[in-house]
């Protein structure tokens, strides 16, 4: 298959994401590959893990425990998993990276700079993701166009470079009146921070509530200028040539 042809078929499964429903698009995504979801816990996450539970899809969930999250998150982890009867994997940062991230940067380097900060997510994050991804062909996220500026044209289904899989962001088009209004509906378990002003929520050293009028990512990161800072994990690197390329890979493994 071409480049031109794979990229004409993840852009055919956009339009076919378009027209379903939440549980409509998870179990598409289910079909396309060995699923994974990673949570954050977040209000966006979940809504999916909640119709992940409900309609008992073929979909793991796993979440990344930095070990500097808020305690109201780790809670509702277990809240989860009882009150829809699914188990969440959980991936941790090895002791040995966060020994030597605080040598050279110290606990709290990542107010420093933000080579610093990335540094920081890189350990916390970005490894532990690697590992909650592997063997997956599918990741599902929770990220939708309304959260900032740099999310702004999130496609349903797109091609993640960086780890060669197809990645689908099934809320692309929910704003926040509709996953609030959502989540009153079916008596979905969210984290008690969103209620104090904490619309977008990460470890607890860097995420702050927001003020009135301030976008809904603004408490992350705060003390950094950049309006499109994110830790890593939803940033591509790869040149779009290589990109087309592995997206042929995928597709014609796919196939």
């Amino acid at each position: 298959m071409t480049v031109h042809a794979a990229s004409a078929e993840i852009a055919s499964l956009d339009t076919q994401f378009a027209q379903l429903d939440l549980a409509g698009r998870l179990s598409l995504a289910a079909t396309l590959g060995h699923a994974v979801l990673t949570t954050s816990l977040g209000i966006e996450d979940q809504v999916i893990t909640a119709a992940i539970g409900t309609h008992r899809l073929p979909i793991e969930v796993s979440t990344l425990q930095t070990g500097r999250l808020f305690k109201e998150t780790v809670d509702l982890i277990a809240e989860t998993e009882e009150r829809y009867q699914l188990s969440i994997r959980r991936f941790h940062p090895e002791q040995d990276d966060i020994d030597a991230y605080a040598a050279k940067h110290g606990l709290n380097g990542f107010y420093e700079s933000i080579e610093a900060r990335h540094a920081c997510c890189h350990v916390r994050k970005l490894i532990p993701l690697a590992k909650a991804l592997g063997g997956a062909e599918v990741w599902i996220t929770g990220l939708r166009r309304g959260q900032s500026g740099n999310r702004a044209t999130t496609p349903f289904v797109e091609f993640d470079a960086e780890r060669s899989m197809l990645k689908v962001n099934p809320l692309a088009d929910w704003d926040i009146d509709t996953i609030k209004l959502h989540v009153a509906r079916n008596a979905i378990p969210v984290n008690p921070l969103h209620a104090r002003g904490y619309p977008s929520i990460g470890c607890e050293p860097c995420t702050r509530a927001i003020k009135p009028g301030e976008s809904e990512r603004a408490g992350r990161w705060w003390w950094e200028n950049d309006e499109k800072r994110e830790c890593g994990l939803h940033v591509a690197e790869q040149p779009a040539s290589e990109n087309a390329q592995n997206a042929t890979a995928i597709v014609n493994h796919r196939a």
